[in-house]
């Protein structure tokens, strides 16, 4: 599990061990902006009416931030290993936006609750039709 930027920023000497790795996008997003996921509540709504954030990063992957972050750790584990197989874990696996970046960056798999794998299935078979047809 990708739960740290310091362990994305070292995803090459981790890859050279593992075949498969898995953002923990939920801890990600919280180490990687320093917010608490419990405290944010309060302001992340001030956030978004100030343009900080034009999604709740909790809900929908901060590609500007922990998205960087991510797709360099797949970069990095790739150049070492070409063949690992990345996919995220946490709520983010339900949402369609996060669910097409995934898929642009070049992970395989998410994981989410439940009632969110109809979205999530949805999502992923409209990122690989968009990609065709771009």
């Amino acid at each position: 599990m990708i739960e740290f930027p310091r362990a994305a920023l070292n995803a090459d000497e981790l890859a050279q061990e593992a075949e498969f790795m898995s953002f923990g996008t939920n801890d990600l997003t919280q180490t990687t902006l320093g917010f608490s996921r419990d405290d944010a509540g309060r302001f992340i709504p001030h956030y978004l009416s100030k343009n900080v954030f034009e999604k709740d990063p909790f809900q929908t992957i901060d590609q500007e931030g922990v998205g960087k972050i991510m797709k360099l750790a797949v970069e990095k584990a790739r150049s070492v290993n070409s063949e690992i197989d990345f996919g995220i874990c946490g709520e983010h696996g339900g949402d369609p936006s996060s669910v097409k970046f995934c898929h642009k960056i070049g992970l395989s798999n998410v994981s989410c609750s439940p009632y969110r794998v109809p979205i999530a299935i949805l999502s992923a078979a409209q990122a690989v039709i968009e990609e065709k047809n771009n």
